[in-house]
């Protein structure tokens, strides 16, 4: 059940691909992806049906999902050059700590921490945000804590022994 809640946030990210940005069909595909990313670790965990592959799928689905709100999001959010630069240079961490991961697990790593945890949903509540806070102070404030997430994630990737994660 909980990798079936997994694979519909995969559909409905691509959905998402279809609807014009801020709509209120887009809000409505948005939270219902946002929805299955909090329960399907919850169904997982109370069925005992919790797996690697069900933590796999959950990191793919959270990067479509990602993939296609910044393909959506990104060009309507008037943003500042140096929150775009700040963005890829956290792209940039997260590449380092996939290819990181990779050379030493001979996989692409996942890592479930809090800060990351915490960052993505702040990343999730940002475009809810839009209308009544600055972009520029929300964003940062979003970038400084997925900076901190991006490094502690290198840490563990490079630090921790190859089965925790």
């Amino acid at each position: 059940m909980a990798n079936i809640i997994t694979g519909l946030r995969i559909v409905i990210s691509a959905a998402l691909l279809f609807c014009p940005a801020f709509s209120p069909v887009f809000y409505v595909l948005y939270l219902s992806a946002g929805f299955s990313d909090m329960i399907d670790g919850a169904v997982a965990r109370r069925t005992n049906t919790a797996g690697e592959f069900g933590a796999k799928l959950d990191t793919a689905a959270d990067f479509v999902f990602a993939a296609v709100c910044m393909l959506k999001l990104l060009p309507k959010m008037l943003m500042p050059l140096w929150l775009y630069i700040w963005i890829a240079g956290i792209a940039a961490i997260k590449a380092f700590n996939i290819a990181a991961g990779f050379i030493r697990q001979k996989h692409f790593p996942a890592v479930h921490s809090i800060m990351n945890k915490l960052t993505g949903g702040m990343l999730f509540v940002l475009p809810l945000t839009i209308k009544i806070i600055d972009l520029k102070y929300s964003a940062a404030i979003v970038c400084a804590a997925a900076t901190f997430a991006a490094i502690q994630e290198s840490c563990l990737i490079i630090k921790l022994p190859n089965s925790l994660f």
